[in-house]
């Protein structure tokens, strides 16, 4: 592992960089359910404050009985609703032949929980070229989360961002624990930038908010959420799925967050979002 004092930013757009003076929001549906929903979430996200859209096209699923996927068809929604609502767009890889056909859409391509420990995933997605969102997996330390993002970088990429997306413990209140140790520990251990989850590390929608806060305040670089247009009618992990405006009240508290802790930020990133917001009015 490495001793580093500084992040290094990851450029996926010019208006999207991830690790630089200024927090990044993402945000959209669990699983792309259809193209019409998908769309109207991405201008949603984008109005609320979201530089980048996620969603799932290949969704690993817990429970066989529950929605599973729409696959290559999903992609195709995914790069359309993207590129109407002007948002680059990050999506989960499950297996190495998806690689190719995930890459010629996404503009960062997500490794998730389960798929952490898998070598032969993660050789094939260094091996795109493309930034890659490394979702620490829910048994893994903070060592393994690095050591995985060590396989990806040495095959040639170092466009790494890591996520914290909640570990399993012997607490069962919430869905898993968001570790937020992790955040100033990795920013310690490693020069890569990194981000919180508190959609998965919590399950639960009320809490969404201020552990995304929270996350904030121990030095993320940025959030990803769920997030749906009617969160009760999603077809998958509708209960831990924020609105749009509570996306947007997720950004506003989170750029002045951002700005006390950061004061040499505060001007550029509230800036940034005024511009951006009177850009979509």
């Amino acid at each position: 592992m490495n001793s580093a004092t500084c992040t290094s930013p990851i450029t996926v757009t010019p208006d999207c960089v991830i690790g630089g003076p200024e927090i990044v929001l993402i945000a959209g549906p669990c699983a792309i359910e259809d193209p019409a929903m998908l769309t109207l979430t991405a201008h949603a996200v984008r109005a609320a404050g979201a530089r980048m859209l996620r969603g799932g096209a290949y969704k690993p699923r817990t429970s066989p009985h529950t929605f599973q996927e729409h696959g290559d068809q999903a992609l195709e929604w995914l790069a359309q609703a993207g590129s109407a609502a002007g948002l680059p767009v990050v999506t989960e890889v499950t297996d190495p032949r998806q690689v190719d056909r995930v890459a010629r859409v996404a503009h960062v391509l997500q490794i998730g929980s389960r798929n952490m420990h898998n070598p032969a995933l993660l050789a094939e997605v260094a091996a795109a070229g493309k930034p890659v969102l490394l979702k620490r997996g829910l048994a893994a330390t903070i060592r393994e989360l690095i050591f995985a993002a060590e396989h990806i970088q040495a095959r040639g990429n170092d466009e790494i961002i890591l996520c914290e997306r909640g570990i399993r413990t012997f607490e069962t209140a919430a869905r898993f624990t968001l570790d937020l140790t992790a955040v100033p520990l990795i920013k310690e251990l490693s020069h890569l930038p990194i981000i919180v989850d508190p959609s998965h590390g919590t399950g639960r929608r009320s809490l969404v908010a201020r552990m995304a806060l929270a996350g904030l305040a121990a030095g993320a670089d940025g959030v990803i959420v769920e997030a749906h247009p009617d969160p009760d009618q999603a077809m998958c992990d509708s209960t831990q799925t924020i609105t749009p405006a509570e996306l947007a009240s997720i950004v506003e508290s989170g750029l002045r967050l951002h700005a006390v802790l950061n004061p040499d930020s505060l001007e550029s990133s509230l800036d940034t979002h005024s511009l951006t917001l009177a850009m979509q009015a």
